[in-house]
């Protein structure tokens, strides 16, 4: 009995490694190494200090890695994948946006209602008929960018300036990305809401879902583990200067409806994995598929709801990524695409506006960046 025992073992063992022959560990699995070769070069080239990246394919996080230091001193620190980097206009996509979202669908929010409704004061110079949409998709006539600190001193100086500003172009003849669509959008949110828009973030995305690394304003103990941005040499306010990156930002009190958001790579995958499930993460729902679709849905205008789509030919999502995709990039070096037909998601944080904002190498980058990925979760 006891040498059958032991030959029923040994016949199991072989078995077993005869099957581990014939299917290796890793079977199935994308071959990252082009991946890690891309970032550790974007890293030698000075694409960035440093960065994380993370990958979901099929439902999960077949990839997640960072690369480099917080800045190019060799003595910084290295980055991970628990960094906080300075998520910049993926504000507008992935805070302004989800909460509009939930905001239309529990009829607080009319998208066809004009700004004038909830910013009485905006209705003046042309501007009384642009609607809640227009700000979302980029065709409200308002200009790109204004330095609001040159002529601003509070945030109501800004709010009054933006009200009374004159139009670009004829609202809806044109698309043209601006922030100050969604420091109005931010501004809406929260007088419908009474609360600000860090607290709205926090109640109804970042605390459910355990993202505890996405704030805004990060506090002086997290800032060891934050990449630094650009340093901004022209702040005259006799109050201290928040710690985000973009300037109106900082002049709005550091959280403004277009940027201000902190955030890493892993606490993204959980935000994006929720939109990629049609509003649903871990049986708990946030958002109605139904409004999902609808914010992201590719139509005739070059922008979704809140988040950009793919422009054929030069898009920062490469070539490979299909057309039905949507994503948003931030100034700082950051960026989030989604391709629902590939079931596919990149993430990218970095700060590559460290030491300079001058550096522009990520433009070439983005594209090579996602085209790789795609090459490498297809090519098994």
């Amino acid at each position: 009995m006891r040498l059958l025992r032991k030959l029923t073992a040994a016949l199991a063992c072989a078995v077993i490694l005869l099957m581990a022959a014939a299917f290796p560990a890793n079977a199935g699995a994308a071959d990252f190494r082009k991946l890690d070769t891309l970032l550790n070069g974007a890293v030698h080239d000075s694409v960035f200090p440093g960065a994380s990246l993370a990958v979901i394919y099929r439902g999960k996080t077949v990839y997640h890695k960072a690369f480099g230091r917080l800045t190019y001193d060799p003595q910084s620190a290295p980055a991970d994948t628990t960094t906080i980097y300075d998520a910049a206009s993926l504000t507008k996509a992935v805070v302004t946006t989800s909460i509009a979202m939930q905001l239309v669908e529990r009829d607080s929010l009319d998208l066809h209602a004009p700004v004038a409704r909830y910013l009485p004061g905006f209705a003046c110079n042309g501007k009384e008929r642009i609607t809640i949409e227009q700000l979302m998709r980029h065709t409200s006539g308002l200009r790109p960018h204004v330095f609001y600190a040159k002529t601003c001193r509070t945030p109501s100086d800004v709010f009054r300036a933006i009200e009374q500003d004159s139009l670009t172009y004829r609202p809806g003849s044109e698309t043209k990305y601006s922030d100050l669509n969604f420091i109005l959008l931010g501004r809406i949110i929260e007088k419908l809401t009474g609360q600000s828009l860090p607290a709205n973030f926090h109640a109804r995305f970042a605390a459910p879902l355990g993202m505890r690394s996405t704030l805004f304003n990060p506090p002086a103990g997290l800032r060891t583990r934050i990449a630094p941005t650009a340093p901004d040499t022209t702040w005259t306010l006799p109050t201290p200067r928040p710690l985000v990156n973009d300037q109106n930002a900082a002049l709005l009190g550091g959280a403004a409806g277009h940027a201000g958001l902190f955030t890493t790579t892993g606490d993204l995958i959980k935000m994006v994995r929720m939109l990629m499930n049609g509003g649903e993460y871990h049986g708990h729902r946030y958002i109605q598929a139904k409004t999902v679709r609808m914010f992201l849905r590719k139509t005739d205008a070059p922008r979704a709801l809140g988040w950009d789509i793919i422009t054929p030919g030069k898009s920062s999502a490469g070539t490979r990524f299909s057309a039905n995709s949507w994503g948003h990039l931030g100034f700082t070096g950051t960026s989030i695409w989604v391709d629902p037909e590939k079931d596919l998601a990149v993430i990218l944080l970095s700060n590559r506006v460290w030491p300079t904002e001058e550096n522009k190498k990520i433009r070439t980058f983005r594209p090579l960046l996602h085209d790789t990925v795609v090459e490498c979760v297809e090519e098994k």
